[in-house]
């Protein structure tokens, strides 16, 4: 087993995406079975805990990461940051993330203003929202969830472990925090005017139990995604 854990860590610190296990299981030709595999991994990321580098779970599988720690050392090496993302699209983002799936009137219900089409596009092309199916209502409109890009670039496993929100207003500021953390490229900007904070947490569920409770292998299945608002 040491063999195998030394193809696993040099896999993993060459892998240039998140290694899922099938990945990993393919290494060994489906010789080493999951629970072996999981207690390898586990065995590295204890090994690399007080380390610069950390093994980390994202919803694509495992991956290296720099250790929360070393974000200020590592930003004199890139210190100029993105525009930081605008109110308007952290709170649909939010919306999206923690009531998800939802439509684009839910959205512009939750935050009493028009959504300029852009925005979505904007955060479609960024890889972190898609249309996961549709209402069966009037013009059955897209019903709108978060990817499995999205929970890897907030390095993420699954929905469960958003921010909890402790305050009415927090949800679009607690992704705003998580989005400064890791630091994701490029930023989202709202073109409009659209920019001023308006109350919708409220109307949203506790991130610790969202309404689109994502299993952490495929934490945006449509058949999974029931719950609407």
């Amino acid at each position: 087993m040491l063999d195998a854990k030394r193809v696993l860590e040099a896999a993993l610190l060459c892998a240039e995406q998140p290694m899922s296990m099938r990945e990993a299981r393919a290494l060994f030709d489906e010789t080493v079975e999951e629970p072996q595999l999981h207690a390898l991994l586990e065995e590295i990321r204890g090994e690399w805990a007080d380390r610069g580098l950390q093994l980390a779970q994202v919803a694509s599988g495992w991956r290296f990461q720099s250790h929360p720690d070393m974000a200020h050392y590592l930003e004199k090496l890139h210190p100029e940051k993105p525009p930081r993302y605008s109110r308007a699209v952290l709170e649909t983002l939010a919306i999206i993330a923690y009531r998800q799936p939802v439509t684009r009137g839910d959205i512009e219900e939750i935050r009493g203003v028009a959504i300029n089409s852009q925005l979505i596009k904007q955060l479609e092309d960024r890889g972190w929202v898609e249309t996961v199916g549709h209402r069966e209502s009037v013009g059955r409109p897209a019903l709108l969830a978060t990817t499995r890009q999205f929970l890897d670039d907030l390095g993420l496993a699954s929905l469960r472990d958003l921010p909890a929100l402790s305050a009415p207003g927090q949800a679009g500021d607690a992704l705003g925090e998580l989005l400064d953390a890791v630091d994701p490229a490029p930023a989202l900007q709202q073109p409009d005017s659209e920019s001023v904070a308006l109350p919708f947490s409220d109307a949203l569920p506790s991130a610790q139990t969202p309404a689109h409770d994502a299993d952490p292998v495929d934490p945006n299945d449509p058949a999974t995604s029931e719950n609407t608002v």
